[in-house]
This record gives C-alpha cells, sequence and structure tokens, in this order.
C-alpha cells in the first residue's frame, strides 16, 4: 500500500493525524503541503479520484480562501479546471490534512472512521 500524508507542519489537526497513523504502525510518505505544494495534475486526479465536489478541496477556514473570495467564486460557477488551478497555486488553499492511499484520496481533513476505512484497519 503506498501512503501520502500531506500535512502543514505547524497545524494541530496535522500533528494529531501524523501521531494517530504512528500509533497504528502506518507507514507513510509525509510531503509538507506549503513548501511542495500539489500540482494541478495531481490535484485533478485525486479530486476525480475521489468522486468528491472540488470544493471539498478547499481550506474554508483559511485567511487566503477568505481574501480571495473563494466561497464567491465557486458559488459563482468557477469551474473545476478553475478551481484546481486555485488550489494549485498554495497550499494554504488545500484542506489539510490529506491522506492519498494508492492514488485515492480519503475525505480531506482527518476523519477517524474514514482514513481506517482507507487503510483498511477496520
Amino acid at each position: 500500500m503506498d501512503v501520502l500524508l500531506l500535512e502543514y507542519p505547524k497545524c494541530s489537526t496535522c500533528k494529531r493525524a501524523k501521531r494517530w497513523l504512528d500509533e497504528r504502525g502506518v507507514n507513510y510518505a509525509d510531503r509538507d503541503i506549503v513548501a511542495d505544494n500539489p500540482t494541478a495534475d495531481e490535484l485533478a486526479r485525486w479530486v476525480e479520484a475521489s468522486g468528491l465536489p472540488v470544493r471539498r478541496f478547499f481550506n474554508t477556514s483559511g485567511r487566503l480562501y477568505r481574501e480571495l473570495g473563494v466561497k464567491a467564486r465557486l458559488d459563482g460557477g468557477m469551474t473545476n479546471e478553475e478551481a484546481v488551478q486555485l488550489l494549485s497555486t498554495d497550499g494554504m488553499l488545500v484542506k489539510r490534512p490529506l491522506l492519498i492511499v494508492d492514488g485515492t484520496p480519503t475525505i480531506p481533513g482527518f476523519r477517524e472512521d474514514a482514513w481506517s476505512q482507507a487503510l483498511a484497519l477496520d
């Protein structure tokens, strides 16, 4: 199983998620979402593989999300391609932590039940 964790090292939820993975003995590659922001191609693949709307990949509680008026832009008809391009411009726009298992993301954010299911820990 190939496991990638995209996280922001200063984020308390990301720290909690890493601790949770470590306690369960999950081997994963760790990637700083700001220093190594996901590309538009990666994001497009992950959004499609997840089956979730692209808006679920936005960090809606972030300062940058509010400053850029992303909610209004999404509500105003921003296309998936435009949204993915915007997400790829700054890691602080991306919902974190993001767990990618064998190329497919779980629900963006840390949800123990979804992560357990994606990692076949149940």
